[in-house]
């Protein structure tokens, strides 16, 4: 039997923009800055997020939460005219937090934004753990499916977490949130989204049909084969690329890599991309933005970037958000918020 492609959402699959006027950015700005970085005690710190978050005006605050928490809204949100800090380090360069950053008003914006989406968590496999990652080119990792590269077009895909049930994506975010504290020197940086509702539409039902079908393993994230699995690829369980209603599907593929069974599966992993590639949104993030990304609804990409490695590279920071942390409970690392 055929399936049938998939329907149109009672809301467009679009791109949801919210800009901050001048005096919302300076006010957020102003009380974030008042405010530690993220430390020991981050529930008292995401509470006082917060309640600072919770003074936006009530259509910005509705519409960051209605993105959050409704099937039928954007998969991907460009937040614009956020608060940043009064000045930057050096980016990083080794892909960990910068030990010279003394203000933390861009840890703010991100986490703060996380919490309206539900609850940022921390996987000891992904940046040792932290809550908040700095996403910047590794002169080692510059041609790797990963964040730390720069060299290379990112492959479309989501954020999945290597679990020992075989199934990669059950355990990875609901959403991410990117923030932006220095653009790439050349401002070329794509960070691309495609919705899994734009691709069932531009694709046949034949290509959608063996995407449904249990004929893909997903390789597990580059951060765990490099640090964990000592280079060795781990393949997850045989699972389809698209689930779910016809009306809100969801997509999953590997960033390091898919295998995919006989030579339609192929074809059909190779049309996904094309796909992708036709229908993504296209945002060169700023100072002062973030994108806000439905990790089940869509995949994600980034276009190629010269790295120059001189302390003023491209730097952004990344949350993983779960709406729920029970389904997950068993990867708790006792006495810590980290999961395995």
């Amino acid at each position: 039997m055929t399936a049938p492609a998939c329907e149109a959402a009672s809301v467009p699959a679009t791109l949801l923009t919210v800009d901050l006027p001048d005096p919302v950015r300076d006010a957020l700005g102003e009380r974030l800055a008042s405010l530690p970085g993220p430390g020991r005690d981050i529930d008292w710190l995401m509470t006082r997020y917060l309640q600072v978050f919770a003074q936006l005006p009530t259509p910005v605050l509705q519409q960051l939460l209605d993105f959050g928490r409704h099937a039928d809204t954007p998969g991907v949100g460009h937040l614009r005219n956020a608060p940043v800090d009064p000045r930057l380090p050096q980016t990083p360069g080794d892909g960990g937090p910068s030990a010279d950053k003394t203000t933390f008003v861009a840890e703010g914006v991100l986490l703060g934004l996380s919490g309206l989406l539900g609850e940022p968590v921390g996987f000891t496999t992904e940046k040792n753990g932290q809550l908040v990652h700095d996403v910047v080119p590794v002169p080692g990792g510059a041609m790797s499916q990963t964040n730390q590269g720069s060299s290379v077009f990112l492959n479309f895909h989501n954020d999945i977490v290597h679990d020992a049930s075989g199934r990669y994506d059950l355990a990875s975010p609901d959403f991410l949130v990117l923030s932006c504290l220095r653009a790439d020197h050349d401002g070329v940086a794509g960070t691309y989204y495609a919705d899994a509702r734009d691709i069932c539409r531009a694709l046949d039902p034949a290509t959608l049909e063996v995407l449904r079908s249990p004929l893909f393993r997903m390789n597990a994230p580059g951060s765990y084969i490099r640090d964990v699995a000592r280079g060795a690829e781990v393949f997850s369980d045989p699972v389809p690329m698209i689930s779910g209603p016809e009306s809100s599907p969801e997509v999953s593929a590997a960033a390091n890599g898919i295998r995919a069974d006989g030579a339609r599966a192929r074809d059909a992993l190779d049309r996904l991309q094309q796909a992708c590639r036709a229908v993504a949104h296209e945002v060169f993030l700023r100072p002062g933005e973030a994108l806000l990304i439905n990790n089940r609804k869509g995949l994600h990409a980034r276009s190629p970037f010269t790295a120059r490695y001189d302390g003023r590279d491209r730097w952004l920071q990344r949350t993983y958000v779960r709406r729920s942390q029970w389904p997950i409970r068993h990867r708790a690392v006792p006495g810590s918020r980290r999961l395995h």
